[in-house]
């Protein structure tokens, strides 16, 4: 047998982490670093989700997540507003990375997964679970303790805490 299999050819492993990260949280860095050891290039990809109605505008969610995975290697932070399957096309990649933290998460990401890929057949959807010490941790936990001037330093990194208070003031 001549060539090997042809999965061995050398191609770039580009993953694709989409999110709202309103605000990015240490659940979403543990997922990013993990993502870190399996490919060779991970696009954070920030969607503008106004029907979200977001706590900060994209300009600052590309900036915190930007900030906070500085010192990542492979990462690269962009901002989108178009199907997630239109974005894998423009970026040549075939694989979403989510993260799952209960089973409510599972059924809603399962349903995404399969509905992507009614639209693309060979995108793949991979999905991860954060640490045990961040599976309590969401973007909407930090919003809500916020919105009542809580302690969050504890579940985001110290450059998005910096920039919260900034954003705040």
């Amino acid at each position: 047998m001549h060539g090997g299999c042809p999965c061995r050819r050398h191609f770039v492993r580009r993953a694709i982490y989409p999110g709202t990260f309103d605000p990015i949280t240490n659940g979403h860095l543990d997922i990013i670093k993990r993502a870190c050891h399996m490919f060779d290039e991970i696009i954070v990809a920030i969607a503008a989700s106004e029907a979200k109605k977001p706590m900060f505008t994209l300009e600052q969610r590309i900036e915190m997540v930007k900030a906070a995975t500085e010192n990542f290697p492979k990462i690269r932070v962009i901002g989108f507003d178009n199907l997630l399957v239109n974005l894998s096309d423009e970026l040549d990649a075939n694989i979403i990375i989510r993260g799952l933290r209960a089973v409510s998460d599972f059924e809603y990401e399962l349903q995404m997964g399969y509905a992507n890929a009614s639209l693309k057949a060979d995108l793949e959807t991979i999905y991860l679970m954060p640490s045990l010490e961040h599976a309590f941790v969401s973007s909407s936990v930090v919003r809500s303790i916020l919105a009542f001037d809580g302690k969050i330093d504890h579940l985001v990194a110290p450059e998005t805490y910096t920039m919260i208070q900034a954003f705040k003031s």
